[in-house]
């Protein structure tokens, strides 16, 4: 594919060329990635699109129709189909969540007992709502937290397992049994929120959730590489995945050619389920850049993009004040978080270069994108390696991004 000339859109292409090095001699060939894709575009022009290291073991290079699996970068694509659902009147950002599921009705926050004891509970002080979903104040967890009873009780109900017992009206009974962390408000922890908010998506919309996305998001835009399952005839492009190991070789995680990605989720995951492809993405990213809109398809308004990346965080704080989370895809400090996106408060306290106003994610898998509507930049990483925290690349890629700017 043609890319644009990267001088003309205000790049150094030598500065660019650092990327690569980085990506290529410190990651990829010391075998500390199996694999990494770099998409920079700005203004909507792709200036910089690199291809680094094999699909699969012993395999052939990854390049541009490479599948791989975002995970987390699953939870902006359910936050705008939600707003799309708001846009249509169908339900409001400050609805209660047990409004349109009834299993969340009286649901308490956690007072004691788990590991074999009862659970004991008191009220909430304010109900969940939607808005709590959205950014993550909900009091709900993740199992792989493992730093309380309630993740534990995640766990031990299997409540995260894709291919296991619940389908998302099954998991959301399972979820109302146990108790919140905290009060809905009141903290911030990265959860299974997002998981939620797609069981909301399908009673609202009376659709499946692969189906909405499928028919109101994927295909007016083009994104025809970005499913729950990779179709037969497009497995042979889906990469292997990878689990870090401290001092050793990456272990074989998921393999493409025998993935679980491949078969259809009984548990659709809009926290974490989706396959695509870094120009799939980047049609997704440059939507949001457009305003809701990408060729004359108009997925969400404008001012509805403008109140998802304002920071919604109670009182204006920032991650570093409310986070309770032990694990989440952001650095801390002078971060906000808005309506399914972490948004950039504080270029200062990042201590990186970045705007105000910028707002991105990443996924387990160390899949990464952001957006910065100030100097319309837009950034899809790719690369299939857990956890997400093993190397500081994302603040590498970043640093570098910008520092090319001209």
């Amino acid at each position: 594919m043609a890319l644009a000339d990267p001088e003309t859109h205000g790049f150094d292409a030598r500065r660019l060329a650092r990327l690569d090095a980085l990506l290529n001699d410190r990651y990829v060939a010391p075998g500390l990635l199996p694999n990494a894709q770099l998409l920079i575009a700005r203004d909507g022009e792709i200036v910089h699109f690199s291809h680094h290291g094999a699909a699969r073991e012993n395999g052939a290079p990854i390049d541009a129709t490479s599948l791989f699996r975002i995970a987390s970068m699953t939870k902006p694509v359910t936050s705008i189909a939600f707003m799309m659902l708001v846009e249509e009147g169908k339900v409001a950002v400050d609805t209660p969540v047990h409004h349109v599921l009834p299993e969340f009705k009286g649901l308490g926050v956690y007072n004691g007992g788990g590991g074999g004891v009862p659970f004991m509970t008191k009220p909430t002080t304010e109900p969940m709502r939607m808005l709590d979903l959205l950014r993550h104040t909900s009091g709900l967890t993740y199992g792989f937290q493992n730093r309380s009873n309630i993740d534990a009780a995640y766990r031990e109900g299997k409540l995260e397992n894709w291919h296991g017992n619940y389908d998302l009206d099954e998991f959301v009974g399972a979820l109302g049994k146990i108790p919140l962390e905290f009060s809905p408000g009141d903290a911030w922890n990265y959860s299974v929120a997002t998981d939620v908010l797609g069981a909301i998506i399908q009673r609202v919309s009376g659709m499946k959730l692969d189906d909405f996305y499928r028919t109101r998001i994927f295909e007016p835009l083009g994104m025809h590489d970005t499913f729950f399952a990779v179709p037969e005839d497009k497995v042979d492009r889906l990469t292997d995945c990878f689990t870090w190991v401290p001092g050793g070789k990456p272990r074989m995680y998921d393999r493409g050619a025998a993935s679980a990605w491949a078969r259809q989720p009984r548990f659709l995951s809009g926290g974490g389920g989706l396959v695509s492809t870094a120009l799939d993405y980047h049609r997704f990213c440059s939507m949001c850049l457009n305003g809701g809109s990408l060729d004359g398809v108009q997925i969400v308004g404008r001012k509805t993009l403008q109140l998802m990346t304002l920071n919604h965080l109670p009182d204006g704080k920032d991650l570093a004040s409310l986070s309770k989370s032990l694990f989440s895809e952001t650095q801390n400090a002078g971060t906000g978080f808005g309506l399914g996106f972490a948004v950039n408060m504080d270029v200062a306290k990042s201590m990186m270069p970045g705007s105000v106003g910028e707002y991105y994610w990443g996924g387990m898998f160390s899949t990464a994108f952001f957006i910065d509507p100030v100097e319309r930049i837009q950034m899809v990483f790719m690369t299939q390696l857990q956890p997400s925290n093993a190397y500081p690349i994302r603040r590498e890629l970043k640093t570098l991004i910008y520092s090319a700017l001209t």
